[in-house]
């Protein structure tokens, strides 16, 4: 069976692609030529430079079975907006339209947990049940998986045979740009994180992400929508494990939410009218105000979702930070 892989040079996407091709896949994979690939190139893979609004699409899907569409835009600055919307929502369009096109058998569309937001009952975790109204999504980003999600339901209702998994916070190798929880991983790791806030999240190893794409191929129900995670943890906690993973002393000083909601203000709405290039997007210290927990029961229960011990996935990430000399 031969695998189209959008997002190779990503975290979720280099990890799914070594683990399609360890299970015998033939990959043809999308890359841009500005994406950093060099760790693909040495892989038994089909490169096809090109990009989601090509209108060659469809050339580059012709001969493959199944689409995994992984790759995303991701930035919480507000000026964003337009990108945003380019890549993940029309992009996801044009896809799945050329897969329509070329006969495509099955689509995995790897949404996010950003898409479902986080139901207000405070007695239960978030499941695929609940669904949030796009406008109360925090920031552009969010809201950009929000409809790009739409249309993957939009072309399952068509037709079209699509499997929706939303990943939480995947942990693990190969996270080279990094992701937003590569970066708590590594500000910890290079003891830039004097103090933390009360937030949390949802933690899995990006292995378990990776397999819950196949598992989603081979059993999930066409139109549904899987979440994949593990553990729900405070910020805290999470930095505790890390510090018994590395010796790091975990910060102990823990500030209000105002603190860093006005810092990110000053920098990202004043600074910038100056020329300064901001540091601190508001978007990602509006988010940090919420415990970002949720449900994983039915993708462990139907799909058979691996929950691989999260120290394993911290002690991996570490290792393999620390012999690229990331910090």
């Amino acid at each position: 069976m031969k695998a189209f892989v959008t997002g190779a040079s990503g975290f979720i996407g280099t990890n799914l692609i070594h683990l399609l091709l360890n299970q015998g896949f033939e990959v043809r994979t999308m890359v841009r030529s500005s994406s950093r690939i060099s760790h693909i190139k040495t892989l038994p893979v089909e490169l096809a430079y090109t990009d989601l609004n090509s209108s060659r699409l469809a050339f580059h899907l012709e001969g493959c079975d199944v689409l995994f569409h992984v790759a995303a835009q991701y930035s919480l600055w507000q000026s964003d907006v337009d990108l945003l919307q380019q890549s993940n929502v029309i992009g996801t369009r044009n896809l799945l339209a050329a897969a329509k096109q070329v006969g495509i058998q099955r689509t995995i569309y790897t949404s996010s947990v950003a898409a479902i937001g986080l139901n207000p009952n405070l007695n239960e975790f978030t499941d695929e049940s609940y669904q949030s109204k796009p406008e109360n999504l925090i920031g552009a980003y969010k809201q950009s998986k929000y409809w790009a999600e739409q249309e993957a339901i939009a072309a399952s209702n068509s037709g079209q045979d699509i499997v929706i998994v939303n990943p939480t916070s995947p942990i693990g190798p190969w996270d080279t740009k990094p992701t937003p929880t590569g970066e708590i991983l590594l500000r910890f790791l290079r003891r830039q994180m004097p103090a933390t806030v009360d937030t949390g999240l949802n933690f899995i190893s990006v292995e378990d992400v990776c397999w819950g794409h196949l598992l989603a191929l081979q059993k999930g129900i066409a139109g549904d929508r899987y979440i994949l995670g593990h553990q729900n943890l405070t910020l805290r906690d999470f930095l505790i494990r890390l510090s018994n993973c590395t010796g790091i002393p975990a910060p102990r000083l823990q500030i209000p939410h105002w603190l860093p909601i006005a810092a990110a203000w000053m920098d990202e709405k004043v600074l910038t009218q100056l020329g300064k290039q901001p540091t601190i997007a508001l978007d990602s210290v509006r988010m940090s105000q919420q415990k970002m927990y949720y449900n994983s029961a039915k993708a462990i229960t139907h799909l058979g979702l691996p929950q691989t011990d999260l120290n394993t996935a911290i002690e991996l990430a570490v290792k393999w930070y620390r012999d690229r000399d990331y910090f």
